[in-house]
């Protein structure tokens, strides 16, 4: 997305209406959870963040004196309410970031604390709706769970700088006003988290697959061969190295055989289960619900799907359903077929 801003008077004069102060600060919310959630790793914290960001910006908007875009003043409170919340909090991460991978004979263990994981988020809650496709790329890419991981080992000023710089496109004088720092400071910072990211081997630059009518079908097929758990499709979509990973628990594993092992050993409760899709960091996700005794379903998961090279990479299962299911609007159950 742009750094530059129309300004708000020119936006009245356009539309000859007057703008109310609550639609001059909402229409910045979106842009303003994508760039909290890429901060802080969590869906919720980030919209409390934004929404003290809309709190303190409301209480001060008549003192604003529109030397800087509004946009710009706001991105500065929102930074200032992230780096408040990231004073001494341990950084969140994937269950790849804690431990190497496990055997499919273990068991998952014990779930780990909320604050542990980076979490997922609905694409509607982050992503612009059309405008630029390569801007729109950018976004959907700094989205991704790996990235926004990849962003977790930057201190939080890197974090800003890394984020403002190439993911949103600020010029460097920018944002040297925004942290009251020098250009040279702000172009140090940038250059040290760029090496974390390539030593984490990851981009914001739209490099993985986009959903066209061959991921399309991809997923199609996943969705078939997961519902009607067939491991021979199964084997047909999955990368050769894909990964398993099931938040809260800190048990990830790697490799086709082992994912299809373990669905058929600690995993075989899936069988028979349903897929509903959601868009999710910037990738298809599926909620998925397990059978029910009483013959309806029941949550279990929220799948997060990676894909690259034609192939399955990565299934993401997020098992706290009753915290993320409200969040990307699914049922709390499914009747029969």
């Amino acid at each position: 997305m742009s750094h530059v801003a129309t300004t708000e008077s020119a936006k009245s004069a356009a539309t000859r209406e007057p703008v109310e102060p609550e639609s001059r600060l909402e229409r910045h919310r979106s842009e303003l959870t994508g760039y909290c959630y890429r901060m802080l790793g969590s869906a919720f914290e980030a919209e409390d963040a934004v929404q003290e960001t809309m709190v303190r910006a409301w209480r001060a908007l008549d003192r604003f004196e529109g030397r800087s875009s509004l946009r710009s003043w706001l991105y500065r409170i929102a930074t200032n309410v992230c780096l408040d919340m990231l004073g001494g909090s341990q950084r969140r991460a994937r269950p790849m970031d804690l431990s190497s991978p496990s055997g499919a004979e273990l068991p998952p263990g014990p779930a780990l604390p909320e604050a542990t994981w980076v979490e997922p988020m609905p694409d509607s809650r982050v992503l612009p709706a059309g405008g630029d496709p390569a801007e729109t790329a950018v976004a959907r890419e700094s989205v991704r769970l790996a990235f926004v991981a990849a962003l977790q080992h930057l201190p939080p000023r890197q974090r800003v700088v890394l984020i403002l710089r190439e993911v949103l496109s600020w010029r460097a004088s920018e944002v040297a006003e925004l942290l009251d720092t020098s250009v040279a400071s702000v172009n140090s910072a940038l250059q040290r988290a760029r090496a974390t990211l390539a030593a984490a081997d990851v981009t914001a630059d739209g490099s993985t697959d986009a959903m066209d009518e061959e991921q399309r079908e991809l997923l199609a097929r996943y969705v078939r061969a997961f519902e009607a758990y067939d491991l021979d499709a199964l084997t047909s979509v999955l990368h050769e190295d894909a990964t398993l990973s099931m938040p809260p628990f800190e048990l990830w594993l790697r490799g086709r055989a082992d994912v299809l092992a373990w669905l058929t050993g600690h995993g075989s409760g899936c069988r028979g289960s349903r897929l509903v899709p959601v868009m999710v960091n910037g990738c298809q996700g599926f909620g998925q619900y397990r059978p029910a005794p009483d013959g309806g379903f029941t949550p279990w998961a929220l799948q997060v799907i990676e894909v690259s090279g034609g192939r399955i990479t990565g299934l993401n299962s997020f098992l706290d359903t009753a915290r993320f299911f409200p969040l990307f609007g699914l049922p709390p159950r499914l009747d029969p077929r």
